[in-house]
């Protein structure tokens, strides 16, 4: 497959990870006060604005009070990233928007997380796979690429 931006990786060049935790997507008030996580092994991140704070975190680990999304998984692509690459989430977002996976996205210094609704993950692996992208189960085995030759 073509790359989405001229000078950006081709799919096949970007690695996706499934992680395993099920996680929330939160919202707290702006000026509650900054919540922190319950495990330092889990994914959780903070991001705060003028008007909220939102919160990644494993549904179990959800601040008391907020406004809670649960039933998301994470998709990372396998970093690290270098700043200077362009156009990773706009051919990733691109793939899962037409398949219609809605997604929640995280950056961190290393890479991108996409998260995808439960729900979804089969479809959206599927998807990005036709695509060319590789995806890596993890602990299941070696990545797994696309079948289409060339």
């Amino acid at each position: 497959m073509t790359p989405l931006i001229e000078g950006s990786p081709s799919p096949g060049d970007v690695t996706l990870r499934p992680l395993p935790a099920r996680l929330s997507v939160c919202q707290l008030p702006a000026g509650a006060p900054w919540p922190t996580p319950a495990h330092a092994h889990s994914l959780f991140s903070v991001t705060r604005t003028a008007n909220e704070n939102s919160i990644v975190c494993d549904e179990d680990e959800a601040p008391t009070g907020a406004k809670v999304e649960p039933g998301w998984v994470c998709l990372e692509v396998v970093g690290p990233l270098d700043f200077q690459m362009v156009g990773v989430l706009a051919g990733l977002t691109r793939c899962l928007a037409t398949a219609g996976v809605s997604v929640f996205v995280v950056s961190t210094y290393d890479t991108d997380l996409v998260l995808v609704r439960e729900h979804d993950l089969t479809q959206s692996m599927a998807s990005l796979e036709q695509e060319g992208y590789v995806l890596d189960p993890g602990s299941m085995g070696p990545p797994m690429r696309s079948g289409k030759s060339g």
